[in-house]
Order: structure tokens, then sequence, then C-alpha cells
């Protein structure tokens, strides 16, 4: 348990250990010339594995149980077997929540933390369609896309699990408060830092490899050229998974790190289809919205515009060659008979559901 818990004792190093010294309480008991005469134990991890002790051991399970959660070791039976499987596999991990999806098949969702509308749309078109397909979405609970699969895949009656890069009591980024504290109460929370560390520059890289680790696939839905959701997708074929690209606007910068990795043979997500084939299911068929026979030409035109996307209510008017004021009576009315959605900013988008009969 002990050193387990010693920061940068990795896979590689705690085998390496294990192979030298036969079990983790000799390799406590080893001196620092013992332990940094093994393969890839530098002097840094040597002085921690000395300053280790069962009694900070024991500390860290309890921080962990007062804030609720669990540590979850190799041959935990709750711990997640796919994690099992990965190069450099965690050697403890700390979970907050419902410990049952750790078991379940995942689909991991990622993309940037700026992001367009577009990028927005289409991760909550699969967030939601994946975990209602009975998948547990896995991302990252950063600023951005992650945040929005998860709430997405919540919103829809899903689950989801956060990959945290700090430990469990640390809300990063504090704007993200109300989404932690809703994924530990209705999805599952995990990292592999101890609880209280905060988060620095390679801790990020290190908890990507946890997310797609998770999952079969992963799925990147909007990336510029340099984003850090292209490095889960490298984790991703590190580890032997599937990635698929939703494809993006050739003029957006947003999209060019998506763009790129189609032009380099990545698998196109066109639809819920292609992610779900990768997990031998189907995507239910989504139902349609029916017009209603009593609709003015106006309503049905603006119902045609909005088939093409979201659009602002004011664009809607000038298409239409309407007043402000009466697109906003045309587009008030169509929202009480459920037929359109408001969204923040006086941007109007179809309704997908079958609410009104024809």
């Amino acid at each position: 348990m002990a050193l387990a818990l010693v920061p940068g004792v990795g896979r590689a190093r705690f085998d390496a250990l294990l192979g030298r010294f036969g079990c983790a309480d000799v390799v406590l008991a080893a001196s620092q010339d013992e332990l940094t005469g093994v393969r890839c134990v530098y002097a840094a991890t040597a002085t921690a594995i000395r300053q280790a002790s069962l009694g900070r051991a024991e500390a860290v399970v309890e921080r962990t149980e007062r804030l609720g959660g669990h540590v979850l070791l190799p041959g935990d039976p709750r711990f997640p077997p796919r994690l099992a499987e990965i190069p450099e596999a965690p050697l403890a991990l700390f979970a907050l929540g419902r410990l049952e999806l750790l078991q379940r098949e995942a689909v991991a969702i990622v993309g940037s933390r700026l992001h367009s509308r577009y990028g927005a749309q289409a991760c909550r078109h699969f967030a939601a369609g994946l975990a209602r397909a009975g998948l547990v979405v896995s991302s990252g609970l950063a600023r951005g896309l992650d945040a929005v699969a998860h709430e997405a895949a919540l919103d829809a009656g899903g689950d989801t699990v956060a990959v945290l890069g700090n430990g469990l009591g640390v809300i990063y980024p504090a704007a993200n408060r109300a989404l932690y504290e809703r994924v530990a109460q209705d999805g599952c929370l995990l990292t592999e830092f101890p609880p209280g560390e905060r988060p620095n520059a390679g801790s990020f890289p290190r908890r990507n490899r946890l997310i797609s680790g998770l999952a079969r696939c992963t799925l990147v839905v909007e990336a510029r050229a340099r984003s850090g959701a292209l490095i889960t997708v490298d984790c991703a074929l590190e580890q032997g998974r599937e990635a698929l690209v939703v494809p993006g606007p050739i003029t957006s910068p947003l999209s060019v790190g998506c763009n790129r990795l189609l032009r380099c043979g990545a698998k196109p997500a066109l639809g819920l289809d292609d992610v779900l084939e990768e997990y031998g299911l189907a995507a239910e068929e989504a139902p349609q919205m029916r017009i209603p026979a009593d609709l003015s030409g106006l309503e049905r035109r603006v119902l045609d515009i909005l088939a093409l996307g979201d659009e602002h209510a004011d664009e809607i008017a000038s298409r239409l060659g309407v007043t402000a004021a009466e697109m906003a009576a045309v587009l008030t009315g169509l929202e009480i008979r459920g037929l359109v959605m408001q969204e923040p900013g006086k941007l109007f988008r179809r309704a997908s559901i079958e609410l009104v009969p024809s």
C-alpha cells in the first residue's frame, strides 16, 4: 500500500523494484544506493520511497474516506479492468461516486476548451445519444467541451466518469464546482492523484491516458492544431484503442486538429451509428417533429431555416424580410408550441422531438 501511494513510482518503476526486491516491504527498507541501482529509479524517486511509510499511506486513505471516496488498487474487483491493461497502468486510483460505472463499457469524448457553437452542438448530440444507448461517457471535467460532454450525458439520463488532473477535494477549474458536485452525486470522479493535490503542467497528459484508457473508443469533437485533445488520441492509439473524429468546417481554426486527423486516416464520426458500431450497438431512431397543419406560411418558412441549423432571431428576420418585432412574435408562438427552442444569445434551434400531433 505505502509503495503504491508514493509520488513518482509509476508502473515501470514499481515492477522493476518488485522484480529486484521481491515485495513492497523490502523496497521500503532498501537504502538510497540500493534503490538508485535499480533500472529507471532515479534519485528523486528513491528519496520519495525512503521517506514513505505505512503511516503516510494510511493518512492518504483516511483523507480519501473523509471525502467520501475510495482507494482502488490493482486486484481490487472495483478497479477499472480496462485501466489495468494500459501501458503505465496506475498503481492506485481514488474514486468518488458510483464505482459500478468503472466496470461498464465507456466512450471517451474530448475537445477544445475554447469551442464554437457547432462544437458544443455536436458534443451534446454525441454525448447524449451515446449515453442513452447505455455507454458511460468519460472525459476530463475541463472547461469547454469536456464539461459539455459530462452535462449532456447526465441531462440525457445517462452516466459519466470525470477523470481529474488533480486530487479529490480540489475543484479545477473553479467554475466547474457545480458540475464537480453533480458528477460526484450522479456519476463518478476518478483520479490517480492523492486527495488535495493541486494540478500542474504534467498532470493533464497523465490524466488523458486514463480518459482514453477507460474506453474502447475515443471521440474527438473539435480540436485546434495543438489541442490537448490530440494527446488523448495519441494515448488511445498507443493503448490499442480506436479513435473517431467529428469533421469540422475547413475555415475554422478550432477544427484544424480534427481535420488533420481525418486526412491521416482517422475514422470520421458522421453520426451516432459510426460510434455505436464499434460497440456492436445500434442507435435508436430519433423521433422527428411532425409539422402541425395549422401553421402559417411564415411559421413554416422559419422552421425550414432552422432545419439547417441554429440561427439568430435577427438573422431569420432579415432573411424573411420581416421586422424584429414580427419575428419575435412568431418565434415565441413556435416556442410555446414546442416546435423551436431558444439558446442563450437569441439563438433558436428547431426541436427534434415529437411534441405536436399532425
